[in-house]
């Protein structure tokens, strides 16, 4: 009996060293798991997902409730999630951005707020994407060049600045308005430009023509 111990100690003894040597040699599989730069953003997806369906149903103002509760995770979210993947992070910013303006419109477009509440479950999925060398936008307004680099912030407000000279806010957006434009101010100063150019076309897209 002793020896038909020692015998398959003998056997499995080589192969357990050549399993723990393989594994820190080749590392683990690949295809084993792959970590998103961004972690779990099922519980974002999810909001998304519900904001869709009331959307679906015709609701726009509830799906503009429902949206808010994205809004609020996210920017709590923020200290961790923009340091760990900040071009991530910035996607998914821009994407939820213009998510809350087609949302926040005076008179939101129900096939705007399907196309924008996709394309932000799109880069949720995929949220390290470049955008393929186009130019982005949020609310139809552009806020990338071609390259896919933010405008320059100052450029933006300046922008905000003329037009709301020239007289062209609508009254019941005054306040939002003024709301928006205070955030960009913020993030600019921050050297933000990503999430300061969100904000002023935000605004711009509540300034009639």
């Amino acid at each position: 009996m002793k020896q038909v111990l020692l015998a398959s100690a003998l056997i499995l003894l080589p192969i357990a060293v050549f399993s723990g040597v393989n594994h820190y040699l080749v590392g683990p599989d690949p295809g084993l798991a792959v970590t998103a730069p961004l972690g779990d953003v099922s519980q974002f997806a999810s909001i998304v997902s519900d904001t869709q369906a009331i959307a679906a149903r015709g609701d726009l103002t509830a799906a503009e409730h429902r949206i808010t509760d994205l809004e609020n995770l996210w920017d709590d979210a923020e200290s961790k999630l923009q340091p760990q993947a900040p071009v991530a992070w910035g996607n998914v910013d821009a994407a939820a951005d213009a998510a809350f303006a087609a949302l926040r419109a005076p008179n939101p477009d129900a096939g705007q707020v399907s196309t924008v509440l996709a394309g932000l479950q799109a880069t949720l999925a995929d949220p390290a994407k470049t955008g393929g060398g186009m130019t982005e936008s949020v609310a139809g307004i552009a806020v990338t060049d071609a390259a896919g680099h933010p405008l320059p912030c100052e450029m933006m407000l300046n922008d905000l600045r003329d037009t709301l000279q020239a007289g062209h806010a609508a009254p019941d957006s005054t306040d939002r308005i003024k709301e928006l434009r205070e955030r960009a101010t913020e993030r600019c100063n921050a050297d933000d430009d990503r999430r300061a150019d969100s904000f002023t076309a935000q605004a711009l897209a509540l300034v009639t023509p």
